[in-house]
């Protein structure tokens, strides 16, 4: 019984192909193994991007549509509110204080909205140490400096 060596491609070779074949060979048989192995390992993560791509595409139709049902809601309670206050006085008036009431509204959203955004740091770390790299590479006599 011979042992058998099985590469990435799917082809078996024998221990005596193995010990016949020159260093050459050998290395050239490991480098289209490599190159297979690598093709299959793009390949697979290509298809994991797009199940997960997919599965992404539809979490955000449902956000979409819950976003849409939400703002629904605030139309029809702003509409039943303005009705309500029309009971009691002009329309004009009830409209304009629900206007107001939705501006209050967007106003603390946005300052929030501000005050967040303004925490964001971004990619200043990696954008310092980007502009620090052609220093880095520059030969300093003096030895190495920080």
């Amino acid at each position: 019984m011979s042992a058998s060596i099985q590469d990435p491609g799917g082809r078996h070779h024998s221990a005596d192909e193995v010990r016949g074949s020159s260093i050459g060979e050998l290395m050239s048989q490991v480098t289209g193994d490599l190159s297979t192995l690598m093709r299959q390992e793009v390949e697979l993560a290509k298809a994991e991007i797009r199940q997960e791509g997919k599965k992404a595409g539809k979490a955000a139709g449902f956000y979409g549509g819950a976003g849409f049902g939400g703002y629904m809601v605030a139309l029809f309670v702003s509409i039943a509110v303005w009705q309500f206050l029309d009971n009691v006085m002009d329309s004009g008036l009830a409209a304009l204080i629900v206007a107001v009431i939705w501006a209050v509204v967007a106003a603390v959203l946005y300052s929030k909205a501000k005050r967040n955004a303004e925490q964001i740091r971004g990619l200043k770390q990696t954008n310092d140490t980007v502009q620090r790299i052609p220093d880095a590479l520059k030969p300093h006599p003096e030895g190495v400096t920080r």
